[in-house]
């Protein structure tokens, strides 16, 4: 192939035999396509039609290039490239790729398969160095009395010296590969050389915007950066000093950076093979505001150097020349390596806030460093106690003050008005049911009771007259005298009855001491004793108004009583009041509880600390909830 005369191949009845014919130009239509090839794909048929016009009596040929290890075919071109039958040529080739050898088979080649159409002699080879097979070719050959015009093996051996050009398609393609990235990084250098000689991050913002609209032949390209609400923020646009009057450019641009920045990839409008899954509503939109019909947007997003997205920057194009796979790729290169300087930049221009950030990343990294090693095991003992602190948890108890009382007290009160003849109990002592408390003088009522007893007697004789001497009248008057005398008579028994005053159970006396006061006069309704059970208390928690919230009826507990300290009781929380009370300046609120284990010291009155269970929080929140808290309100307070 590579000389200059034609080579023409024939049959003899002394076999196969070579014809020359006379030379042919290297700039012929076939050889000129070969070498301007723009594509594989072009390359390929050129390289087929030349084999096809250079071996005679070939009427179609089928070349089909695969990549070792691929099931599918990378390139299938065609010689002619009308439309005609191929159906056993492609099956000479599928056969020639599964046999891994030469075939040759009848077949025929048309516009149709019909039994009338000629039987052509089909030739596939597969073409590759070593057990590599990169291409299969198949030609089909016109026959003439039953025979091809020339040999199968000689077509065979021809199409074999020229795969060379074929085997070359790799090597090429890795050139081209090694190229674009030697392109790629020369244009992220100057790109770096440009945007550092700007100290600020606008400056570098503008700088590298206007250096890749020239460098991409872009009409307009856009930086977007991230904000703290998570929406993207437009911060330079190419040759542009202010963007200010441009909002609805302004929001179509945001909103397609927004739409790469959600989808953490590449976009590219129209889409390319590697975007097609991309959602490209928002590119859409923007190309359409331009109001051309070739213009194109691509947007790629930029990440800083721990991975975290940062921003995004949008190309467009209104040109006739779309974006495509190697500019997708170089602009994916460039803000591979620009997004990280951008985090940098964005760092450095913070104020007080990014320069404490940077003291505190530094002071960190002597802290790691080589040296200081007893920094380090304290800063280590530290984090430890404080990881400790943090995600050990505890048992949260609410301590509040308490006071045992009487579940039920019962008040002994003067039945009336009178003085204070005996009284045998004072408070502490213990009383059983129906034993006397206090005595009142009951002088009065005896002598009481015996004047009614006598005017009773008296009117129930004077109504035995009247019954004799029938009168009426004075029978009915005297009816009415007797019943009030008998009322009287009632009422000062009793008064009588009651003059001793007793225990209305067993229990122990709370209040009241009348041994110093005998003789002395009474009211009536006056609290002579308060008497209390042994063996029914409860506990009155008066629990501080910041903890009332962690506590809550059934929540168990413990209280220790001033009287006995070291014999912690257990109790249970049986009702919350809403009531509050001003003590000490402090509002508490009081919570009832029962004691679960009762002991014979026990005794109204006392008081004592109270521990409430109000469930696991870390060690760290136990402790220091309280202050915050504190911190929070007097926040509220002050702060406008």
């Amino acid at each position: 192939m590579l000389e200059p005369d034609r080579i023409r191949l024939g049959h003899s009845d002394q076999g196969p035999e070579f014809r020359v014919a006379p030379a042919e130009p290297f700039n012929s239509p076939q050889w000129r396509e070969l070498s301007n090839a723009g594509n594989e794909t072009a390359f390929c048929f050129a390289w087929l039609a030349l084999q096809c016009h250079q071996i005679s009596g070939i009427m179609a040929g089928l070349l089909v290039v695969r990549d070792p290890g691929q099931d599918t075919p990378r390139i299938t071109v065609r010689w002619p490239e009308r439309e005609i039958d191929l159906v056993d040529l492609s099956r000479v080739v599928e056969r020639a790729h599964f046999e891994r050898r030469l075939v040759i088979a009848p077949g025929r080649i048309g516009p149709d398969t019909s039994p009338a159409q000629p039987v052509s002699t089909l030739v596939a080879v597969p073409l590759g160095a070593g057990s590599q097979l990169s291409a299969i070719a198949a030609v089909a050959l016109t026959t003439s009395h039953g025979s091809p015009p020339v040999a199968p093996q000689t077509v065979a051996d021809q199409l074999r010296w020229g795969a060379g050009w074929l085997e070359v398609l790799p090597w090429v393609r890795r050139l081209n590969d090694a190229a674009s990235s030697t392109a790629q990084a020369a244009a992220c250098l100057d790109l770096f050389a440009v945007i550092g000689e700007q100290p600020r991050f606008r400056g570098m913002a503008i700088a590298a915007v206007n250096d890749l609209a020239t460098r991409l032949r872009c009409d307009r390209v856009s930086l977007g950066i991230i904000g703290r609400n998570g929406m993207v923020k437009m911060r330079a646009i190419s040759h542009s000093a202010t963007f200010k009057n441009q909002g609805r450019l302004v929001d179509n641009i945001e909103n397609a950076m927004e739409e790469a920045v959600d989808q953490s990839r590449p976009i590219a409008y129209p889409p390319l093979p590697s975007t097609e899954r991309a959602i490209t509503i928002a590119h859409r939109a923007l190309a359409e505001l331009v109001k051309t019909p070739s213009a194109s947007v691509m947007s790629v997003v930029l990440a800083d150097s721990d991975g975290g997205l940062i921003g995004a920057l949008t190309f467009e194009r209104f040109s006739t020349v779309p974006f495509d796979k190697g500019v997708l790729q170089l602009a994916e290169a460039i803000a591979a390596l620009l997004g990280p300087v951008v985090g940098l930049q964005l760092r450095a221009n913070r104020l007080v806030a990014g320069r404490i950030v940077d003291r505190l990343g530094d002071g960190l990294l002597a802290l790691i460093g080589p040296r200081r090693s007893s920094v380090k095991l304290g800063a280590v003992g530290v984090l430890v106690l404080l990881l400790a602190l943090t995600f050990v948890k505890g048992e949260h108890r609410v301590t509040a003050k308490s006071v045992l009382e009487a579940e039920v007290q019962r008040a002994a009160v003067a039945p009336f008005e009178g003085f204070i003849r005996t009284a045998s109990v004072r408070a502490g002592d213990t009383v059983h049911n129906g034993d006397i408390l206090a005595a009142l003088d009951d002088h009065d009522l005896v002598l009481d009771r015996l004047k009614w007893r006598a005017e009773r007697d008296k009117l129930v004789q004077k109504q035995h007259d009247a019954l004799a001497k029938h009168e009426r009248t004075n029978i009915v008057v005297l009816e009415s005298q007797i019943r009030q005398a008998q009322s009287q008579l009632a009422l000062a028994e009793e008064k009588l009855s009651r003059a001793q005053i007793k225990a209305p159970f067993d229990g122990i006396v709370v209040s009241g001491d009348l041994s110093q006061m005998l003789g002395s006069p009474v009211e009536k309704g006056k609290t002579l004793f308060e008497i209390a059970p042994v063996d029914s208390y409860r506990l009155i928690v008066q629990v501080d108004e910041h903890d009332v919230r962690y506590v809550a009826v059934g929540q168990n507990g413990t209280v220790a009583l001033a009287g006995a300290p070291g014999k912690p009781l257990p109790l249970v929380l049986s009702k919350i009041t809403p009531v509050t009370v001003a003590e000490e300046g402090q509002n508490t609120y009081r919570i009832e509880a029962r004691l679960t284990d009762l002991g014979p010291h026990l005794r109204p009155g006392m008081e004592g600390i109270a521990k409430i269970q109000a469930g696991q929080q870390p060690l760290v929140w136990i402790w220091t909830h309280r202050v915050i808290e504190t911190l929070r309100l007097a926040a509220w307070k002050y702060l406008p």
